[in-house]
C-alpha cells in the first residue's frame, strides 16, 4: 500500500510539473509571438519614414477626417537647416550621436547612477535616435516597457535609416513650445525667417527649448530660454564647433522674438483646440505619426454654432462682447460643437470652458428638481412670497422680484415659469441648502456657495458645466460627462485609448420628467417665450438666466436630442446694456441654433416614465378643470398631493358642481367611515 502511494504521489508531482511546464510554455509562445508581431509592424512603420512622416489626424462624429494636430508642421530637407542648429542640437541634446547605435551605453549608466543618488534629481539617457521614436511611435508615460520599446525602435531606426535621415525628421517632428513642432515652424513663427538663415544665437536659442518647451517658452519665459541658449553654446564651444569668441558675440547679440502667431484657420479654432488639449492632457506634447482620433463634434452642426454667436453679436452690437455655446447629446454626454468666443482669432481663450460666471436664475431649476425629489409635486404651493426677507451675515436680506406683483402664493410650475426670485429663496430654505448642493455637485456643477442667494444663481459655474447639468432633464434623470474624443487608434490600427459614455442616475425618470414638463412651460408661456416667437418648434424646454447689473445672461435648454447652453457677458464683468436680460441677449442666440440644428437633430416628445398619473387642470387657478377652463396636461408621482378644488376662476357648469359637491362629501364619509377600524 505504501510503494502505490509513493507511486501515485510521483505521478501526480510529474503531471503537475508538466502542466506547469505547459503553462509557462504556452506563456512564452504567446509573448514570442507577440513580440514578433510588435517587430515586423514596428519595422514595416519605420521602412515607411523613407516616404515621410504622416501627423495625428483628428475624424469627426462621422468617421470623416477633420484635421490635423498641427495644424503649422513645415518639413524642410537637411540642406535647408541651418548648421548652426544642428551643431546646437547634437551638441545639447547627443554629443556622440554619429558614434552610437541608437542607444548610448555612456549616457546611459551615467543617468542611472544620477538618478540612484538621494541629492541627484532625475535625469535621462535619451539619445536622439531615442527621442524620435518617442515622439513617432510611443507615449510620453514614463514607464520601464516604454522606455525598452524606444531602445528597441531606436535600433530599428539606425539600421533601416541614415544618421543624416534621422537628423532630418528629428528636427521636423522635434515639439519647441506653442503648438509648433519642427525648426522650420518654429524659425518663421518666432522669428520670420526660415531656418537656413537662422543666426548662431537664433539657434542656440531654439535648440535650447527642446530639453522644456514650456518653462523655455521664448514668448512666455524669453529670459529663462536666453539663459538656457547660454548653456548650449557652451556646450558648442567645448565640442569644438565654435570658438569663444563666437560664444561671446552670440551672447551679445540681441534677438527680436515676434507675437506668438495664431493659428492658421479661425473656423471651428475653439473646438479643435479643446480637443488637442484633451489629447494633450493623455499623450504630452507627442504628434505620433499616423495616428486618429475619433471626435463626437460635428463639423455642420459646429458651423451653425459659430455662426449664431457671431450673427448674435452682430445684432447686439456692443463692442468687446463675448458669447460661448455648448452643445451635446443628453443621452450619452457627447459633444456636438463648442463656441468660446466672438473670434477665435482675436482670442482664442475659450470662455466654454475656462469661463467661471454666476448663472442667474438659470441655476433655479435645481432648486426645484430638489424639491420635487423631496415629495413636492409640481402645483404645491410657496405662500408668504410679499413678506420673503433673509437673515444673512450682512444683515436682513430680501430679494428683489419684479415678477411678483401683488401675488402672495404660487405653485412650484407657476414660480418657475414666472421665475420668481421670491419663490426659489423660500423654496431652498424649505428644502434645505444641503439637498440642493448635493444634487448641484452630482450633476457636476461643484463648489456652489452655502448662501441664501443660492436659489438665485450666486455661485459660479463654467457654460460647459451647467450645459452638462440640464443633460440631467431630457435623459430623464442621468448626469452624463461630457466627452469629446471616443477612442484614438495608433499607425498600426490598435486601440490605444477608449474613453467610454458615463452615465449615472442622479434624479428619478418621474422628477426628471416633471422638470421638463415645467421648463418646457418656461419656453411655451413663460420667460424662455420668445423661442416661439424666433421660430422655434417643437417639444423643447429650457430657462433664461440673468445676473445683478445684467453682467452675465444666459439660457440653457434642450430637446429631446440636443441640450445647448448659451452665455454673454464681458471678460471683465461688466453691464452688457439696460435690460440685457437672458431673454433679450442670449435666447435669441440660442433660438437662431435651435432652429439651424433641427434637421440633424430633430426634438420628439419625451417618454412619460411609469408611475406617473395624469390629469387635466387649469392652466390659470392650477386647480380641477371645469367648463371654460384653459388646461394643460399635469403629471403626478406616487404620494403626490393632487388638486380637489374646483378651478375658483371659471364657473364652470352646475352639473359639474354638483358632481364636485358630492364627490367631497362621499369622500369625507368615506374617510370617517375609515378611522373608524383604525
Amino acid at each position: 500500500m505504501y510503494h502505490q502511494l509513493m507511486r501515485l504521489t510521483d505521478l501526480r508531482a510529474i503531471s503537475l510539473r508538466h502542466w506547469v511546464l505547459a503553462v509557462v510554455g504556452g506563456v512564452a509562445l504567446a509573448c514570442a509571438v507577440s513580440t514578433t508581431a510588435w517587430t515586423v509592424r514596428h519595422a514595416s512603420a519605420v521602412y515607411e519614414l523613407n516616404r515621410g512622416v504622416g501627423d495625428t489626424v483628428f475624424l469627426d462624429a462621422d468617421g470623416r477626417p477633420w484635421f490635423p494636430l498641427d495644424e503649422r508642421r513645415r518639413d524642410v530637407s537637411f540642406e535647408q537647416i541651418s548648421t548652426y542648429f544642428k551643431d546646437a542640437v547634437i551638441a545639447i541634446e547627443d554629443h556622440r550621436f554619429y558614434l552610437h547605435p541608437g542607444v548610448d551605453p555612456v549616457a546611459l549608466g551615467r543617468a542611472l547612477l544620477n538618478n540612484l543618488r538621494a541629492e541627484g534629481g532625475r535625469q535621462g539617457g535619451s539619445t536622439i535616435t531615442q527621442q524620435l521614436a518617442r515622439t513617432l511611435f510611443l507615449s510620453n508615460s514614463r514607464t520601464y516597457g516604454r522606455k525598452v520599446k524606444e531602445a528597441v525602435l531606436a535600433v530599428m531606426l539606425e539600421v533601416m535609416l541614415t544618421k543624416r535621415e534621422i537628423l532630418q525628421l528629428y528636427m521636423n517632428r522635434v515639439y519647441l513650445s506653442g503648438g509648433i513642432y519642427g525648426v522650420e515652424a518654429m524659425s518663421q513663427a518666432m522669428l520670420g525667417k526660415p531656418a537656413s538663415e537662422l543666426a548662431l544665437a537664433e539657434a542656440a536659442l531654439i535648440a535650447g527649448i527642446i530639453r522644456a518647451p514650456a518653462p523655455y517658452s521664448p514668448w512666455l519665459h524669453f529670459d529663462e530660454a536666453r539663459g538656457r541658449s547660454f548653456v548650449v553654446l557652451r556646450r558648442m564651444r567645448e565640442e569644438g564647433k565654435i570658438t569663444a569668441e563666437q560664444e561671446h558675440a552670440a551672447r551679445e547679440a540681441p534677438i527680436g522674438v515676434q507675437p506668438p502667431p495664431a493659428l492658421s484657420s479661425a473656423r471651428h479654432g475653439y473646438a479643435k483646440q479643446y480637443l488637442r488639449q484633451q489629447f494633450r492632457s493623455a499623450y504630452g506634447d507627442d504628434n505620433p505619426p499616423n495616428w486618429t482620433v475619433q471626435t463626437t463634434f460635428v463639423p455642420e452642426i459646429q458651423d451653425a454654432a459659430e455662426s449664431a454667436v457671431r450673427e448674435g453679436l452682430r445684432r447686439l452690437g456692443i463692442p468687446g462682447l463675448q458669447a460661448a455655446l455648448v452643445a451635446m447629446d443628453p443621452e450619452t454626454g457627447d459633444l456636438l460643437a463648442m463656441v468660446g468666443g466672438g473670434d477665435f482669432a482675436a482670442s482664442s481663450f475659450n470662455r466654454a470652458v475656462r469661463a467661471h460666471r454666476q448663472p442667474g436664475s438659470a441655476f433655479k431649476p435645481f432648486v426645484y428638481a430638489a424639491a420635487l425629489g423631496q415629495g413636492l409635486s409640481p402645483v404645491s404651493t410657496i405662500g408668504g412670497l410679499k413678506a420673503v426677507s433673509v437673515a444673512a451675515p450682512q444683515g436682513v436680506w430680501i430679494p428683489r422680484d419684479d415678477q411678483l406683483g401683488d401675488q402672495d402664493e404660487l405653485t412650484l410650475r407657476a414660480a418657475l415659469v414666472e421665475s420668481s426670485n421670491a419663490a426659489a429663496v423660500l423654496l431652498q430654505q424649505q428644502v434645505g441648502s444641503g439637498a440642493v448642493l448635493r444634487l448641484a455637485g452630482d450633476l457636476g456643477v461643484e463648489e456652489q456657495p452655502d448662501v441664501p442667494s443660492l436659489s438665485l444663481g450666486s455661485g459660479l459655474v463654467t457654460p460647459l458645466d451647467l450645459t452638462a447639468a440640464y443633460a440631467v432633464f431630457p435623459s430623464l434623470g442621468y448626469r452624463v460627462r461630457p466627452r469629446g474624443i471616443v477612442s484614438v487608434h495608433d499607425a498600426s490600427d490598435d486601440r490605444v485609448l477608449q474613453m467610454h459614455v458615463e452615465r449615472q442616475r442622479v434624479l428619478s425618470p418621474q422628477v426628471a420628467f416633471q422638470m421638463s414638463t415645467i421648463l418646457q412651460d418656461v419656453v411655451d408661456r413663460g420667460t424662455g417665450s420668445p423661442a416661439r416667437r424666433l421660430g422655434v418648434a417643437g417639444p423643447v424646454g429650457g430657462k433664461t438666466g440673468s445676473t445683478n447689473d445684467y453682467r452675465d445672461a444666459w439660457f440653457v435648454g434642450f430637446s429631446s436630442s440636443v441640450v445647448v447652453g448659451v452665455w454673454v457677458g464681458f471678460d471683465q464683468p461688466a453691464r452688457i446694456r439696460q435690460g440685457g436680460s437672458g431673454a433679450r441677449v442670449a435666447l435669441p442666440i440660442w433660438s437662431d441654433f435651435m432652429r439651424r440644428v433641427a434637421g440633424r437633430r430633430p426634438p420628439e416628445p419625451l417618454d412619460q416614465p411609469p408611475h406617473l398619473q395624469s390629469e387635466q387642470l387649469c392652466l390659470l387657478s392650477y386647480q380641477r378643470a371645469v367648463e371654460g377652463c384653459p388646461t394643460y396636461i399635469e403629471y403626478f408621482k406616487d404620494g403626490d398631493e393632487r388638486p380637489t378644488r374646483l378651478c375658483p376662476i371659471h364657473a364652470g357648469g352646475l352639473k359639474q358642481q354638483v358632481q364636485h359637491t358630492l364627490r367631497g362629501l362621499f369622500g369625507s364619509l368615506a374617510r370617517s367611515i375609515g378611522g373608524i377600524f383604525r
